[in-house]
């Protein structure tokens, strides 16, 4: 079972995504976000933070995730990048690759994608994934779209 044995970090919720609402654009945050409904669109916390998101069993992301901490129960379709730590849940679904530096997954959870390990140092999915010499070429093309964690210039 996840967490058994240990005690998850506790983190403020500020924001939260009720299980009657749907969103439709990127949502970027600080601190503690829950989605118990449907995000179409990126999710993304302050770069350089400790924020946390939490998607409980009736949650969906539709769209990549940028976050230092993640627990997910729900679903994520879409790439999800945890630069600290991701938690998977035994119904945690992800359609898309993950790219992580602490992993933690109970059985039944299900990843339809890679698995990439990457420093916390590393910035985002191309940088995680450049070099190592394992990825076809066409995982390395812009498919994945652009890139998290940039700031409009």
């Amino acid at each position: 079972m996840v967490g058994r044995g240990k005690k998850r970090r506790k983190m403020a919720i500020e924001s939260l995504v009720g299980s009657q609402t749907a969103v439709s654009g990127d949502i970027g945050f600080l601190g503690g976000l829950h989605v118990d409904g449907y995000v179409k669109g990126n999710v993304e916390a302050e770069a350089g933070t400790d924020s946390m998101l939490s998607i409980s069993e009736g949650g969906t992301i539709e769209g990549n995730v940028n976050v230092p901490n993640v627990y997910l129960k729900g679903t994520v379709k879409g790439d999800l990048t945890a630069t600290s730590r991701v938690e998977l849940g035994a119904t945690a679904k992800v359609i898309g690759n993950v790219y992580y530096n602490l992993i933690e997954m109970a059985i039944g959870a299900e990843i339809n994608g890679k698995l990439i390990h990457h420093e916390p140092h590393a910035s985002g999915p191309t940088e995680a994934s450049a070099g190592t010499g394992d990825e076809d070429e066409a995982d390395t093309d812009q498919e994945r779209g652009p890139l998290l964690g940039q700031q409009p210039g």
